[in-house]
């Protein structure tokens, strides 16, 4: 007995040396993540430091740290009236990009929860778009919306002449057309997100609603449906944070055009900074779109920490 008792403290012995070096939370295992977070550190939170602090000069063409001026960029931020308009348009934007692909999306989850024919081939087919990258994405809705090679040469070549559709040269139309390419390329997703949670509800629920006499439109608007709140919350706060940082969609199909019709946020930030040479002014644009996302970001990282800690 008293041998065993001194093999299993010599086998403890050789583990602990072991444990401290690459067990969880181990010399090697922090080792190894070392460099990933020193370079987290420099090129993520340093360069946003870097940016926040540059918004606070008068930097133009190159930085310039001579002289701060304060919140004076942002002051001249909110004076500015492309701004404005960058701006209203990104809350429109978002508003039918978020409805949009929330609409369709559930609606294709349901339709797809019910096992439909040829549901795999429908599923893979809106799947498909989120393969594409935006540049793809908005170089494929600006041909199909160019007046001279697009639907209205399509139609007018099938014998409607009369037909018109120029909404990507129209400034009161031109930005439902980046909202249609957008909720095209992200509604997939969402429908995901959507059949995802449709599958993951318990089916004697819905079958006891239907003894009860309920109709399956009446079980998902009152019973499945109120049950989907969780993944609801993470589509909005996903379309929302894709909403403000949109740019290479805008640059690709409209520019920003026509004028400014469609401009936003990182549109202006980039041609401030880059083509006007104001970097400050381009910084302080950026900061804004961060509290943007801070803003969307924090409330649901501190729902989902709450979620789990009940949990």
């Amino acid at each position: 007995m008293s041998s065993q008792i001194r093999t299993r403290s010599k086998r403890d012995a050789t583990r602990r040396p072991r444990r401290r070096w690459l067990g969880k939370g181990g010399i090697i295992p922090r080792l190894a993540l070392t460099p990933s977070l020193v370079i987290m550190l420099v090129f993520i939170y340093g360069f946003i430091g870097w940016t926040l602090l540059l918004s606070f000069t008068q930097s133009r063409m190159l930085p310039n740290f001579s002289s701060f001026v304060g919140l004076e960029q942002y002051i001249n931020l909110f004076s500015q009236p492309r701004w404005i308009v960058a701006m209203r348009n990104l809350v429109v934007f978002t508003g039918l990009f978020i409805g949009g692909c929330i609409v369709v999306g559930l609606v294709i989850a349901i339709l797809l929860d019910q096992r439909v024919r040829g549901g795999r081939v429908l599923q893979t087919v809106y799947l498909y778009p989120m393969a594409l990258s935006f540049i793809v994405t908005g170089t494929i809705w600006r041909w199909l919306f160019n007046p001279t090679m697009g639907i209205e040469r399509l139609f007018n070549a099938m014998g409607f002449s009369e037909f018109t559709f120029r909404w990507i040269v129209e400034p009161q139309m031109a930005l439902y057309t980046i909202v249609i390419a957008a909720a095209w390329q992200s509604t997939g997703y969402i429908m995901t997100l959507f059949l995802a949670g449709l599958r993951g509800v318990d089916s004697s629920i819905p079958e006891a609603a239907q003894v009860d006499g309920a109709t399956m439109p009446m079980i998902y608007r009152r019973i499945i449906i109120p049950t989907l709140r969780p993944v609801f919350l993470s589509a909005v706060v996903i379309l929302a944070h894709l909403s403000i940082k949109a740019f290479d969609l805008v640059v690709v199909m409209t520019g920003g055009g026509p004028g400014i019709a469609t401009d936003m946020p990182a549109t202006f930030m980039f041609d401030f900074s880059f083509r006007y040479d104001r970097l400050a002014m381009g910084a302080a644009s950026s900061i804004m779109m961060l509290l943007m996302i801070l803003i969307i970001m924090v409330p649901y990282l501190i729902a989902e920490s709450r979620g789990t800690r009940n949990a």
